[in-house]
Formats: structure tokens, C-alpha cells, sequence
């Protein structure tokens, strides 16, 4: 099956104003910048964007905080974003900060099929209030319930014309999970393939878990903070 689509504006066109995304990514490193860019052109608004961050001032989901795009952020990391910080004191944005690896877990639980998890971080924390907490042998653990995406958008570095992807170091981080969890899931890959050429030991996304896909272009991979060491 081709799942191939022009570019980015006709991968996210029919996303709504009201939508839930995942968005891929660590940091600003595998994040899907096309995509992003098209939501800003597009200009869809009230949308609910779950990412381990929330990008910087003039880049990643950023761009579209500058835009008054997003109402709630649901992340574990925000960095150095002004911007957001700004609608988080003001009130205009609703956030939802979680451990890092609640995170993952509620990600990898909605792509298994499972409703809810139990985890023992957060417990006897602001995180807890008002959750369901249970022990397990002598421990307690909260509830905490599997996401609810209406899209996922990952990055790739390859992938073929069925899905099948392949991502980079790094960039490997969220974007799998994510891929398995949303009800739609667009992938943007810097090198599209013909089926068969991409190893099948070497897959990480299987294409079952991908519904368009196209080949982005002008990657800027931005590095959110550089650091240098002296040479001796």
C-alpha cells in the first residue's frame, strides 16, 4: 500500500481545530519541522500537543505558542521557552508537566492497547493529587491512563513508501512510541525509499503503525543549548 502524500500541508490538512497531537521527538533533536511549520501556516488552533517538550521560542512546537495555537501543553520537559512561560503565568495556556517516563509509559500503553498503567512515580507528590494510588507487595503506585491522540507526527531519517521507518540516534527517543500510539500517524522521513530497500532487521516502526508519509526537506536540526570545551 503507497502511503505516500505530496508534503507536509496535505499530511496534517484534515487536522483540526480542537485535535490532540503527539508530536515526536527529544529536545528539538527528531522533531517533525515540516509538520510543524504546515500547522502554523494552516493556522489551526485549540489544539492539545503531548511531547516530552515544548521547543523553543522561534522553533519546534514554539512556533506555534507564538501563534496562540495550542491550549494545553501535556510534557515533561519545557526548556528555556519565554514564550511559553509567558501563557503559563498569564493563564492562556493549560499544562501538564509529568515525569518523563510516565510519559513514555502512557505512550508505549495507548500503542499496546492498554487503557491505564501503574507507576510509582509521582507518588506522594502534587502529581498524585487526585489520581487513584494502589500498592502493589508492600508499594504504592498511581494510576495514570494511556493517552488519547487523535494524530501522531514523527521524524524519520529513512523510510519506505509503506511506513516502514527507520530513525537516528537520538531522534529514536518518543518517536516510536508516539508512532504506535496515534489514531493517525504522519511521518515526515529525511530519505524516502522504494519498499525493499530498507533492511527489515533494521526497522524500528513497522509501516502497519503509519498511515501517510512523505520525504521533508530544509532540515535545520537545531542544537537547543551548545557547549564547547577548550581545546588543551
Amino acid at each position: 500500500m503507497n502511503k505516500v502524500v505530496a508534503d507536509a500541508h496535505e499530511a496534517i490538512k484534515d487536522i483540526a481545530d480542537g485535535a490532540t497531537l503527539m508530536l515526536g521527538g527529544f529536545g528539538l533533536c527528531g522533531i517533525p519541522e515540516n509538520c510543524i511549520a504546515a500547522l502554523v501556516t494552516k493556522g489551526t488552533k485549540q489544539l492539545t500537543c503531548i511531547s516530552n517538550n515544548a521547543g523553543v521560542d522561534d522553533f519546534g512546537i514554539g512556533l506555534m505558542l507564538q501563534q496562540k495555537q495550542v491550549k494545553k501543553m501535556i510534557s515533561s520537559y519545557v526548556g528555556e521557552n519565554a514564550e511559553f512561560e509567558r501563557q503559563l503565568l498569564s493563564g492562556e495556556l493549560e499544562v501538564e508537566l509529568i515525569p518523563q517516563g510516565t510519559l513514555a509509559t502512557r505512550c508505549m500503553a495507548a500503542g499496546y492497547g492498554m487503557p491505564a498503567i501503574y507507576t510509582p512515580a509521582g507518588v506522594g507528590t502534587e502529581v498524585a493529587e487526585g489520581k487513584e494510588v494502589r500498592n502493589f507487595n508492600g508499594k504504592d503506585y498511581l494510576l495514570e491512563y494511556a493517552f488519547d491522540a487523535d494524530y501522531a507526527i514523527v521524524k524519520a531519517w529513512k523510510g519506505d513508501k509503506m511506513g516502514n521507518l527507520i530513525y537516528k540516534e537520538t531522534a529514536r527517543n518518543f518517536n516510536p512510541l508516539m508512532a504506535m500510539a496515534g489514531k493517525i500517524t504522519i511521518a515526515e522521513v529525511e530519505e524516502l525509499v522504494e519498499p525493499g530497500i530498507l533492511h527489515p532487521n533494521a526497522i524500528h516502526t513497522p509501516g502497519i503503525y503509519v498511515h501517510r508519509i512523505f520525504q521533508g526537506m530544509n532540515y535545520e536540526k537545531r542544537i537547543e543549548q551548545k557547549t564547547t570545551r577548550k581545546q588543551i
